[in-house]
């Protein structure tokens, strides 16, 4: 395999649709109320991607470091976990990610406010480089949070609450306090995708001593923490259209959700961890569906 090849296989590409989903749903509902510019789109897209790389780099780097990924994990095998890429290269390719992340934050930031708005700029900027930091201690440095089961906050957070109310304030300038039922949502399904993650790799992590939420709730309360993800998130979306709809294409984004209650349906029956893997991809494609068709239902 050519070393480009074992960078693309770090950068796990399966997760980038995930990271967009926030932007997506930010600028269709700031395009809906007359607000759009495709710099700040492109530039948005471009950050929260870099955001996206960077933390699976950090991920791998600091799973592999404190020998978390070993011969107990379920799901692939990581980068540095197989050998084909140092802790050396890794940890260079985390700062050359994380500068070019923060240059297009910083051009993304320079687009929607320039010079004038001052203030909104140095707030999204601190924003900027808050993400970035969590990007990176997720699960490096001695006080890694991935592994006091704070994770599910930073998700939750950085790619809701920000991802789409921040996208959604980079064009209005503006606050519209409804635009936060569609921002918890994202940030519900978003966490949902990092718990069946850690519901699979549930007891290696408890061996390895990664205490995550997951850990902490046990194998039942856990899987109802994760039916209150998905309902959570489908009820914020409601309430967000009971508010806002103007037909019923607004509420197109309720097909996303067919598969998710199947997927239900398999994570409360589930005994078998090696199972939870291709429901992965279920939740994060579905939450990527639920955001293309949240944004048509808008636009149409």
């Amino acid at each position: 395999m050519s070393k480009i090849s074992n960078w693309i296989g770090a950068a796990r590409l399966r997760t980038l649709p995930l990271s967009i989903s926030g932007i997506l749903v930010g600028s269709s509902v700031a395009a809906h109320q007359g607000y759009f510019n495709i710099s700040i789109f492109s530039l948005a897209l471009g950050t929260t991607l870099g955001l996206q790389v960077l933390s699976n780099f950090a991920n791998d780097y600091g799973d592999g470091v404190k020998g978390t990924d070993n011969e107990d994990r379920i799901g692939p095998m990581r980068a540095i976990q197989s050998g084909l890429i140092s802790h050396r290269e890794m940890k260079q390719a985390m700062v050359l990610t994380a500068l070019v992340t923060f240059l297009l934050a910083v051009l993304l930031i320079y687009a929607s406010f320039g010079v004038e708005k001052w203030l909104e700029a140095l707030i999204f900027l601190i924003l900027g480089i808050a993400s970035i930091v969590a990007a990176i201690k997720y699960t490096v440095g001695n006080s890694a949070y991935g592994y006091r089961g704070m994770g599910d906050i930073f998700v939750f957070l950085f790619f809701g609450l920000v991802a789409v109310y921040g996208s959604y304030f980079l064009y209005s300038h503006q606050h519209d306090w409804v635009s936060f039922f569609p921002a918890v949502s994202i940030g519900l399904l978003s966490a949902a995708v990092l718990n069946v993650n850690n519901m699979r790799d549930r007891v290696p992590d408890a061996k390895a001593g990664k205490i995550t939420l997951a850990v902490k709730l046990g194998e039942a309360r856990v899987k109802n923490y994760h039916y209150m993800l998905i309902l959570g998130s489908l009820l914020f979306l409601l309430l967000y259209s009971a508010m806002k709809a103007e037909d019923l294409n607004d509420f197109i984004y309720l097909f996303g959700f067919i598969p998710l209650i199947f997927h239900l349906r398999r994570v409360v029956k589930n005994d078998n961890p090696m199972l939870l893997d291709p429901e992965l991809k279920i939740v994060a494609l579905s939450t990527f569906g639920i955001s293309i068709l949240f944004a048509i239902g808008l636009l149409w």
